[in-house]
């Protein structure tokens, strides 16, 4: 072997390492770029990404954009922020039952729409949620085992959304306006009242009763402003009795003329 074939033989040698250098480096950080206790895999021919039990106090941003099954349940989450899953597009099942979720941001599930069949929002701490939260979205949703507030925002969430099957009984109200309500599950309680319709009387009630208090400021003011001035006119005319009669009958012509 000469001396130039021994120098490029090193040189493709050198190469060849440097490139599994470099892949080996990026395979390893691809795997250690997800959170602790977070892991991809696939079942049933679905790539899903598994984040149970894994103490995440947030969701994570580095899930792979190809999910379709992603499991954020039995973590420490508190809230969704907007566009928290943006980058999901394939989402088709979503678990984040089994958290600490308070709040949920309109626009949270933004992206969404076209794909994602399953939503379990279950076992969390939710009281209110906007109906806007899921515009447009078709999954079936589980709300059940949360600390509802039960009331007109509740009754037009449940109109918006498409619970699962059999999930409606652990919708209960955990507080509400009327005593008698707390404890009972949520579709009994609309089947006799309807919260929205109580809140618009309401609402109609505390109108009239602005108006009529704004009316009868009206009036007072208008009967004071009368009195006021018939006894300005009194005094004045009292005054004017008091004048010679030269002088009076000039001042009255002018009081005459003013009035016109």
């Amino acid at each position: 072997m000469s001396a130039a074939e021994g120098v490029l033989l090193r040189s493709v040698t050198m190469w060849l390492l440097l490139q599994s250098l470099l892949l080996l480096a990026s395979c390893l950080g691809s795997a250690t770029a997800f959170p602790k206790g977070c892991y991809p895999s696939e079942e049933e021919g679905l790539k899903t990404f598994r984040c149970s039990n894994a103490r995440l106090t947030e969701v994570p941003r580095d899930i792979p954009n190809d999910t379709n099954k992603l499991f954020l349940d039995s973590n420490r989450i508190p809230f969704l922020p907007r566009d928290a899953f943006r980058d999901l597009p394939l989402l088709l099942e979503l678990d984040l039952s089994h958290n600490a979720i308070a709040s949920v941001e309109s626009g949270a599930f933004r992206g969404l729409a076209e794909h994602l069949h399953s939503l379990d929002l279950s076992s969390n701490r939710l009281v209110s949620v906007s109906k806007d939260t899921f515009n447009n979205l078709k999954a079936k949703v589980n709300l059940s085992n949360n600390p509802w507030l039960c009331d007109c925002r509740l009754q037009e969430l449940i109109r918006t959304v498409d619970l699962v099957a059999g999930s409606s009984s652990g919708i209960v109200c955990h507080s509400s306006a009327q005593e008698e309500h707390v404890g009972k599950a949520f579709l009994q309680v609309i089947a006799d009242t309807d919260f929205c319709n109580v809140y618009k009387k309401t609402t109609d009630i505390a109108m009239l009763v602005t108006m009529f208090g704004w009316f009868a400021m009206v009036i007072s003011y208008l009967v004071y402003y009368v009195r006021q001035n018939q006894e300005d006119a009194r005094r004045h005319l009292e005054y004017l009795k008091s004048l010679p009669s030269k002088q009076r009958r000039s001042e009255e012509s002018s009081t005459i003329s003013t009035v016109v």
